[in-house]
């Protein structure tokens, strides 16, 4: 909602910029893409190793009552 704010701004500011923006938004879109999955599986390959470099703590700690 804020991005529509703000490109409503922009096209009362500049209409063929605020065009301009519209068009090429999409493709920005895409060429960020691959960046996100990265990050996706970088996250997950941290929480992997975090999980394995907790579990000897857990285990010794035993059972956990509700």
């Amino acid at each position: 909602m804020a991005t529509f704010i703000l490109w409503l701004l922009l096209f009362l500011v500049s209409w063929p910029l605020a065009l301009l923006v519209l068009v090429l938004y999409p493709l920005v879109w895409l060429l960020l893409l691959p960046f996100r999955l990265v990050g996706i599986a970088c996250e997950g390959v941290f929480s992997l190793l975090g999980g394995l470099l907790r579990l000897p703590g857990r285990l010794l700690k035993g059972p956990q009552r509700a």
